[in-house]
């Protein structure tokens, strides 16, 4: 039985959210359907688009990729995927040969002749890599591979050979992200534009519908048969006993009839449908409710009456949350004149003294995760534990003195947009964010807040350089701090992954001298070096990693992931009969 106080909150989230989405659970619904829940939506479906977990969190499931990570080991482990086995690697680090499976077969689709599916080949991988350095793709992930691929060569149909300009310790990692995902010439050649919204893939999953309210998936009939190794997915009795996982040993994914994923913006939303007959599955706990699900937070237990309804997993993110400037503005970012640059830097300085990064974790994150200096998380080998946190300290006097040391009035200070996505919870963070401004003396007018129906929407603006200050979470794709750095490495620019714009020439210079070397002693040397550019730059307010609280309802057999590889977890969910 729930805590009382729990299951009045409960009911008075529902009836509060009468718009809420009921699902159909009749009989004509199929008998395994896996019900998923996303905070926000994806634009489109477009591999080389899909740089955010929305977009992965289906692309990882209607595609292939080369490689992907292990369902259940930690840290994570890549394994072969699209791929017959982990690649041949020169002794230079610069020739990778990969052999393909050769059971690979494309979904049917009015695309191909006949309607027919054809087999995965090199060809199409090589295709879909060099989509990405098309203008009309307008590509998301070329940063990745631009500059770093001198070659790719079909030796003959299932075996690929890439030569690379030079050592890229990372080339295997990127080939597991949803971006690399392999796509049909035939399906982007037919539906052109709108390719975007008719995937054709080789995945577990094909598509049946997609709004802007869910996507709802089926299992692919051109699937090849793969059986679970469940040891070699890094099962572990201690870590996953009880969840029922050993039910898809040696049986082949995926392992329901249908897959729906709602999107659902508002925390609380989540929560309701989660509560009610026919809703989500699984959700990840609101902060509101935090109380109320957690008997302890140190250490983290749940309440018993919760472990006893559901299962429960408490997990830190693999990314951080983070708040950043546009430096492409030269009110407040890059200025040709050496003082108005100064003075610039004063100001960000000034706004990240006023952040509280303690309360915004009580407001909106359970009052758990860890913050960190820079872009640098606790989970990654570079991780420098011993960096000063003053970047991450609420100080609002020192804020004002830096304002005042460069000049700064209330009616000099300039007029700034910040970008969110429309909804309660994102408004709030708004207010709280323009209240701690106004405490060191920023007029509430001169920060304006611009909102978007949609996370596409949302990363679109950011893209195209409209907003001054974004929230962004960043999910690290591959378990590198290359992978977070690269957020602010010149050419990648909006429209690519450096939403900052920020445009340094020493550190461009030393992230491309860390991107060829091996995990060591130096690389982590410059890797900590670049995260303290960035920091005594200002050009970022952050982070937190997150601690997330997962809860999914007891007939649902999984372990939910939505870290690395955003979604590859959907292929092993299954749903057993309540009454097992």
């Amino acid at each position: 039985m729930l805590p009382a106080r729990f299951a009045c909150l409960l009911g008075l989230a529902v009836m509060l959210l009468p718009g809420c989405q009921q699902l159909d659970s009749g009989t004509d619904q199929p008998a395994r359907t896996y019900r998923h829940a996303l905070d926000g939506a994806p634009a489109s479906l477009d591999p080389a688009h899909a740089d955010n977990v929305y977009a992965a969190t289906l692309v990882n499931n209607l595609y292939d990729t080369l490689y992907r990570y292990k369902y259940l080991t930690r840290p994570w482990e890549l394994t072969p995927n699209l791929a017959a086995d982990m690649p041949e690697v020169s002794d230079d680090g610069r020739v990778y040969t990969i052999r393909l499976r050769s059971d690979a077969r494309f979904a049917d689709d009015p695309a191909f002749p006949d309607g027919i599916g054809r087999a995965v080949e090199a060809d199409d991988v090589i295709y879909s890599l060099e989509r990405h350095f098309r203008s009309e793709t307008r590509s998301r992930g070329a940063w990745l591979w631009e500059d770093r691929i001198e070659s790719m060569t079909a030796e003959d149909t299932h075996t690929l050979r890439f030569e690379l300009s030079e050592p890229y310790p990372q080339f295997t990692h990127t080939l597991a992200m949803a971006l690399s995902a392999v796509v049909p010439h035939e399906a982007v050649a037919h539906y052109g534009r709108e390719f975007g919204i008719h995937p054709v893939g080789s995945g577990p999953f094909r598509l049946t519908r997609f709004d802007e309210t869910m996507a709802v998936l089926v299992p692919s009939e051109s699937y090849r048969q793969s059986p679970v190794d469940l040891t070699a997915e890094g099962f572990d009795p201690a870590r996953h006993d009880g969840y029922g996982l050993e039910a898809i040993d040696g049986k082949s994914p995926p392992f329901i009839d249908r897959l729906e994923i709602h999107f659902i913006n508002e925390p609380t939303a989540r929560w309701s449908s989660f509560a009610s007959n026919g809703g989500v599955d699984t959700v990840m706990v609101p902060p509101e409710l935090a109380d109320r699900v957690l008997a302890e937070r140190e250490p983290l237990r749940f309440e018993d009456e919760i472990t006893a309804r559901y299962h429960t997993l408490a997990e830190p993110e693999a990314g951080f949350v983070f708040y950043g400037f546009n430096m492409a503005n030269p009110e407040i970012g890059h200025h040709p004149d050496s003082q108005r640059a100064d003075r610039n830097r004063a100001l960000r300085c000034a706004m990240r003294d006023a952040f509280d990064w303690d309360q915004r974790k009580r407001s909106f994150y359970h009052g758990l995760g860890q913050t960190f200096p820079g872009v640098i998380p606790p989970m990654l080998a570079a991780y420098d534990p011993q960096r000063s946190r003053e970047s991450l300290a609420h100080d609002p006097q020192r804020a004002r003195r830096r304002l005042a040391e460069q000049g700064w009035q209330p009616e000099s200070l300039p007029s700034l947009v910040y970008g969110l996505e429309s909804s309660v919870h994102q408004r709030q963070m708004f207010e709280q964010f323009r209240a701690w401004m106004q405490a060191i003396g920023f007029p509430a007018d001169r920060l304006s807040s611009r909102s978007f129906a949609s996370f596409g929407e949302y990363f679109r603006a950011i893209g195209q350089r409209e907003l001054d200050l974004f929230l962004l979470g960043w999910t690290l794709a591959y378990p590198d701090a290359q992978y977070s750095l690269q957020l602010f490495y010149g050419p990648n620019a909006a429209p690519g992954a450096n939403s900052f714009n920020y445009a340094n020439d020493e550190y461009d210079r030393l992230f491309e001298q860390a991107a060829t070397l091996p995990a060591g002693p130096e690389r982590t040397r410059l890797y900590r070096q670049l995260n303290d550019m960035v920091i005594d730059d200002c050009v970022l307010i952050g982070s937190l990693a997150r601690t997330r609280l997962h809860l999914w309802k007891r007939q649902v057999v999984m372990w939910p992931d939505r870290e690395m590889g955003g979604g590859g977890f959907l292929r092993f969910v299954t749903v057993q009969d309540k009454a097992q």
